[in-house]
């Protein structure tokens, strides 16, 4: 290769999803004389060239957090302000993470947006993220840590006290989301978690909201909720718990009514469906005014409670991208985090297509 030959052929294997326009203008050549290199390194099998010049259609981007989780399990009753003997566990997590396994073992195509530090807590994220999504859109960042979340359960499977360390997704910019907006345009659902910053998330609503692209936005936890925006108009799905409602709206949840109210007013916010999850008491979901009542699945018994909600969400997204009605796709979430209480893992194992509609007709 010549020297111009080798900075296309490095600026590809760097990001082969750029435009030839961006190459073009990042290399300070005209878009035709870089067409006509590209051309000549495909006809020598350099490249394939499928990745920029067929953008991936069809497939769902899910942005935010990468974690390595480690939950410690407290094996009898929880003594404060002791030691208490405990055994731990080291799993991968993150919401938008946890959301990307599920929905790839169900099918469905789909790449992690991320940041994640050049570290062992990365290095472990991508050995056990591989098989189940893309990570080709993970930016490096050598001066922080990947993210991580300690959790700390009773032996019945509560939550007794959780510890985030996330600093890094407030790098997590729109300058970052722009270099990929030719592969987010061609996505069938953009979906969010409310570790990226206020200006990330009003970015990719109004990105989708141009280009007419379902979006969907997970709160983390009622905390993040400062990263949610005021105006909901271009949010397809959101999904959040009652802490999230009741930080968001700045109301007190306690019964039916209330959270019917909640639905209705974040509907009037401009979301076109809201889902109020409620653990046990199921779901209150909404849309063009109208709100129902969903019951929770029955579960016997709880192994940990973490995950749950994501698996909510996955399932749910999963089914209406995949022409279920909307009230199926709400039974489907509820199954998926029924049988995620009933696991140790954050997100099943076992997890298919086919299981997940076995599991629904039980």
């Amino acid at each position: 290769m010549n020297e111009k030959e080798k900075l296309i052929f490095q600026l590809i294997k760097k990001n082969p999803y750029l435009s030839q326009q961006e190459m073009a203008e990042q290399l300070g050549m005209s878009r035709p004389a870089l067409a006509n290199i590209i051309s000549s390194l495909i006809k020598r099998g350099e490249i394939l060239g499928r990745a920029y010049v067929l953008p991936e259609k069809n497939h769902i981007i899910a942005i935010g957090g990468a974690n390595v989780d480690r939950k410690f399990t407290i094996e009898q009753d929880v003594q404060l302000g002791t030691s208490n003997p405990a055994s731990v566990t080291e799993t991968v997590g993150g919401v938008a993470r946890n959301i990307a396994e599920n929905i790839g073992r169900l099918g469905n195509r789909v790449s992690l947006i991320t940041v994640m530090g050049d570290d062992h807590d990365a290095i472990y994220i991508e050995q056990n993220c591989n098989a189940t999504m893309s990570l080709d859109l993970v930016e490096k960042l050598k001066d922080y840590k990947t993210g991580s979340y300690t959790a700390v359960l009773a032996h019945s499977g509560e939550l007794v006290i959780s510890m985030a360390n996330m600093e890094i997704y407030e790098q997590l910019s729109p300058t970052v989301l722009k270099k990929y907006e030719s592969i987010m345009q061609n996505a069938s659902c953009l979906i969010i978690d409310l570790n990226c910053p206020l200006e990330t998330v009003e970015y990719v609503k109004e990105f989708a909201h141009e280009r007419k692209i379902p979006f969907a936005v997970i709160p983390v936890s009622s905390p993040k909720m400062k990263n949610m925006p005021e105006d909901l108009q271009g949010v397809h799905y959101f999904i959040c718990n009652r802490d999230e409602a009741e930080k968001y709206l700045n109301m007190n949840l306690e019964k039916f009514g209330h959270y019917e109210k909640a639905v209705k007013a974040m509907l009037q916010k401009g979301a076109k469906y809201v889902v109020l999850t409620l653990g046990e008491h199921g779901v209150m979901a909404g849309h063009d005014g109208t709100v129902t009542h969903y019951k929770a699945i029955a579960t016997k018994k709880i192994v940990d409670v973490t995950g749950a909600g994501d698996a909510f969400v996955s399932a749910f997204l999963h089914g209406v991208l995949n022409n279920e009605d909307f009230k199926e796709a709400i039974q489907l979430g509820l199954t998926n985090a029924s049988k995620t209480l009933q696991s140790d893992k954050t997100v099943r194992e076992d997890l298919t297509k086919e299981k997940l509609l076995e599991w629904r007709n039980l």
